[in-house]
């Protein structure tokens, strides 16, 4: 048994998990470890195959997918996205983020494509959710763990579109909103569904065939329980594998709504450290993965993220860390966490990835024990 073994095994043994699956890749040589059991039943032994809600680890996937629409020459990164999305031509913000909603000023400028993809567009969440705007978003954005219950595509834009910007655009780096619209902008722009679009011009590509947005009945026997912390600690069932994804939700969420296996992400994750190119095919440029990867944050706009990033900045789509923390934190990491339990990264200095997916929901933004431990224990191998 190995060190990560006995990691994730602790977590197992005294109940934090049901299961989990993590994966080491560095070049060829692949570590994959398996731990406990698909529910808290014990009814299916977790496997390398097993499907699990990723959840904000589809942020990068989906960022990926709008830089291939700007190497397309279908929108260009200072394009304003009002040509898409005409709901956000005139946008108002509130006059000062501590100002109650109907204080408001317009937008100093259209919002662009560029302030999607980084996440400064003016929506989302910052590290204080008690401000008055937040507060009119959190109508608005629901949790991305309960799929089903978002409205439609156009229907959220439009309610969307009624909620002030907390910062102008461009000003501040704010979490969620703008991932989810960036699956709207790639709907808009390509005249398909996001699920089409990923599924052609990245899944198929990459050999990713479990990761949707959906779970097939011929698959859900390998689809792990989702739980939720309750009262105490004691884990509560908060999906099943015949529930949220057993069908198309209204609304496919670009900020989390697929669902994986281990296998398909690191195929993600090694495109990425490919520079763009997997499988003999080149579906990013490096000038893109670089873009994707790279900080795009100032220091105050970091401090803004504080409750999310700790310091560390963005690129599209994910973290990007610029400045040794804990011994995980290597300028140049690559990644995001997901509510669900899940955590991807990729260093391109040491061409490693290291994946976890666990099936038991986050209580708030901060990274859980197990994610550190998990991040500890895979940090400069």
């Amino acid at each position: 048994m190995t060190a990560l073994h006995d990691t994730l095994h602790r977590y197992v043994d005294d109940g934090t998990v049901p299961g989990a699956v993590a994966l080491v890749a560095r070049g060829d040589e692949v570590e994959v470890v398996t731990v406990g059991h698909a529910d808290a039943d014990g009814s299916a032994p977790m496997a390398r195959d097993s499907l699990f809600r990723i959840a904000s680890i589809t942020k990068p996937v989906t960022a990926a997918a709008v830089l291939m629409l700007v190497e397309d020459g279908r929108i260009g990164l200072d394009d304003p996205v009002a040509e898409w999305l005409p709901e956000l031509a005139a946008p108002m913000a509130v006059r000062t983020p501590a100002s109650p909603p109907e204080d408001l000023v317009p937008a100093a400028r259209p919002i662009t494509v560029e302030d999607l993809l980084s996440s400064r567009a003016g929506w989302g969440f910052p590290s204080d959710f008690a401000l008055p705007a937040v507060r009119a978003l959190f109508e608005v954005q629901k949790d991305g763990r309960a799929p089903q219950a978002c409205p439609a595509p156009d229907v959220w834009l439009a309610d969307l579109a009624r909620v002030p910007l907390l910062y102008q655009p461009g000003e501040a780096w704010l979490y969620g909103t703008c991932s989810d619209l960036q699956g709207v902008l790639i709907a808009r722009v390509s005249g398909r569904g996001l699920p089409e679009f990923l599924a052609e011009r990245v899944f198929e590509p990459l050999g990713m065939t479990d990761t949707a947005f959906e779970v097939p009945a011929d698959r859900r026997d390998r689809f792990t329980t989702y739980y939720r912390q309750g009262t105490g600690g004691a884990l509560e069932v908060a999906d099943t594998p015949d529930g949220e994804w057993s069908r198309m939700p209204a609304f496919p969420s670009g900020g989390g709504g697929l669902a994986s296996t281990a296998d398909d992400y690191l195929a993600f994750a090694r495109m990425l450290l490919g520079a763009g190119e997997a499988n003999g095919r080149r579906l990013l440029s490096p000038t893109s993965v670089s873009r994707m990867t790279s900080n795009h944050l100032s220091a105050p706009q970091r401090e803004i993220g504080r409750l999310f990033l700790e310091g560390q900045g963005w690129g599209y789509g994910g973290q990007a860390d610029v400045a040794p923390g804990d011994p995980w934190n290597v300028p140049g990491r690559y990644g995001w966490v997901g509510g669900t339990g899940t955590t991807a990264h990729l260093v391109p200095a040491t061409g490693t990835i290291t994946l976890l997916l666990t099936q038991v929901g986050m209580a708030d933004p901060t990274p859980t024990p197990l994610m550190r431990d998990f991040w500890r224990c895979t940090a400069g191998g």
